[in-house]
Parts: C-alpha cells; sequence; structure tokens
C-alpha cells in the first residue's frame, strides 16, 4: 500500500452560522461562532487517514494558539507532521467563513501557508505506489516543485486547483488526476458554467483542457454527484440525496478520499465512486477537517 503525501494549507476556519449572507455594506447577527481546523490540505491529509492511508502534511503553521491547536488536531487524526514547520514570521493560516443555510462564503487569510516553499517540498517522501496531492493555497512554486519530485518518484499526482486562479497551464503536465469544480472546470476552460449544465457542456469543457488523454479529470457537482472523463471515456457518478448541513471541505473530501483509494492500489473508476459517497457524508455535519468520515461510516452507506 503506497501512502498519501499532500503539500497544502493548514487553517483555523472561524465559522459563523448566519440566517443569510450580508450584501455589500450590510451588517447580519451571526448565532454563534466555532474554530474548527481546516485549509485544503490539512482537509485532504486527515480525509486520506481516517480512511486508513499513511498520510504526511508537508506545509507551515505560526508560532501561535492557532498553530498549537491544529498541530494537536492532526496529530489526533494520524497524519504525520515531520514536514509541517513553525513559521514565526508569520501567523497561522485563518479563514473566516459565513454559513447560511448548507453554502457557504470563505474568506482566506493565508498567513504561514504564503512562505510554502519549494525548499519545504525538498524531502518529500515520495516513491513508486504514492500519491502527492496539493491544491492552490499555498505558493505555485511548492506546488510545481512538490510534482515534479512525485513524477521522478514514479508517484501519482492530484491536483485540485482551488481557489480558482490563472496559473500557468504547464502545470498540468505533471498533474495525473485533476479534480475540480464547475467553477474552477469554467476558469480553466475559458467557457461560463453551471452546476446545472448538460453533462455534455462539462465534458466538452473537460476535453479542451491541454492534457493527454491518458489523464483523469473529474468536475464535482455537490447534490449531483461527479462527473469524470478516465482515458478518455466519460464517468458519471450520481450524486446521494443528503441533508446538507455544511458544505465547507467537501471537496477536500472528497480529494483525500480518491488519495487513499488510489494508494491502496483500487482502480480510478471505483475511487471516485467511493470519494463521492465520503463527500456526501461529510457535508451531513458541521466543520471542515472535522466533518471528514471513517471507512466504517463509506462501507455503512456501501452495504445499505
Amino acid at each position: 500500500m503506497g501512502r498519501v503525501v499532500v503539500a497544502g494549507s493548514i487553517n483555523m476556519d472561524v465559522v459563523v452560522p448566519a440566517d443569510r449572507h450580508p450584501g455589500p455594506g450590510e451588517t447580519v447577527a451571526g448565532r454563534e461562532i466555532n474554530y474548527f481546523p481546516g485549509g485544503k490540505g490539512a482537509n485532504q491529509a486527515v480525509a486520506a487517514a481516517r480512511l486508513g492511508a499513511a498520510a504526511t502534511l508537508i506545509g507551515r503553521v505560526g508560532v501561535d494558539a492557532f498553530g498549537r491547536e491544529l498541530r494537536a488536531f492532526l496529530t489526533a487524526q494520524g497524519v504525520d507532521l515531520t514536514l509541517v514547520r513553525d513559521t514565526p514570521e508569520a501567523h497561522s493560516g485563518t479563514a473566516l467563513i459565513t454559513l447560511a443555510g448548507a453554502e457557504n462564503t470563505i474568506v482566506v487569510v493565508s498567513g504561514a501557508n504564503g512562505l510554502v516553499s519549494p525548499a519545504d517540498v525538498a524531502t518529500a517522501p515520495l516513491a513508486q505506489g504514492d500519491v502527492a496531492v496539493s491544491q492552490f493555497e499555498i505558493p505555485l512554486p511548492a506546488i510545481t516543485a512538490f510534482f515534479e519530485r512525485a513524477r521522478t518518484a514514479g508517484a501519482t499526482t492530484i491536483l485540485n486547483p482551488a481557489p480558482a486562479i490563472a496559473f500557468d497551464h504547464a502545470l498540468l503536465g505533471l498533474v495525473d488526476v485533476l479534480v475540480l469544480n464547475e467553477t474552477e472546470l469554467g476558469l480553466l476552460a475559458n467557457v461560463g458554467l453551471r452546476g446545472t449544465d448538460d453533462p455534455a457542456r462539462f465534458l466538452d469543457a473537460i476535453r479542451s483542457l491541454p492534457m493527454d488523454d491518458d489523464k483523469t479529470v473529474c468536475v464535482t457537482l455537490g447534490k449531483r454527484g461527479a462527473l469524470a472523463l478516465v482515458q478518455g471515456e466519460p464517468l458519471i457518478v450520481p450524486g446521494r440525496a443528503v441533508a446538507a448541513v455544511d458544505t465547507t471541505g467537501a471537496g477536500d473530501c472528497f480529494a483525500g478520499a480518491l488519495a487513499a483509494q488510489l494508494a491502496a492500489g483500487n482502480a480510478i473508476r471505483d475511487a471516485l465512486q467511493y470519494a463521492n459517497i465520503a463527500a456526501s457524508i461529510s457535508v451531513q455535519r458541521m466543520g471542515a477537517a472535522p466533518s471528514m468520515p471513517t471507512a466504517e461510516e463509506i462501507e455503512a452507506v456501501m452495504t445499505r
């Protein structure tokens, strides 16, 4: 069984539920304030670890109360933090999240995450059979160096290009599996997409990307499930009807569960189905990293 190695962000999420999201210049009353461990990198590492993978996280935290709490939480989840550096010159990453219904708006202050560099990933423990995962909450040079190291080692690479930003598409040449939502796909393919669009529109957008046919591209569509192009062949992953409470971290859960399945040697099509179930469980409870499901919870759904 391979390992899952994640290079990415580590944040404390400050979550305020409210009846609705405020408009520009408007103040609304929040019901309470919650502090949840999060950050896309941490979320993905926790998702993989809870599903039985040997998970290593590469990143940075500040020398502050949030940094100490984040380290304690991640250690308790079984995530290897050997390559997580304390960064005195910056505070720990923080996300300010307003939650209304099951939908969220998020403002991220990168803090120590913004200082992750190619040197941080230089000693990443990667080998053939491992899975390297990253996203866009750390600087692009670090991601590129991480994937170059993974490619040299023979590891599988998963990129979750979120939050959506402009980037050099040459990075896609280092990616084996691309996992993104409709907004991110639309930006990457330079086309307007909505979650309600016909599957054919998503497939056309995926086919327009500068990626080889032997790679996998998966667009996650929330309650509609997911749609993927696997070695040139379409795959529809049906959605699951659940009572969503908090969608924060659902995409990270999908990516982390997918990585765990691939590290275990499972086929990509089966891994995508499994990841979709994992994400559907995560949205039924509050918080990002704390909402990641266990293998037993997923097995219970699969055997119903």
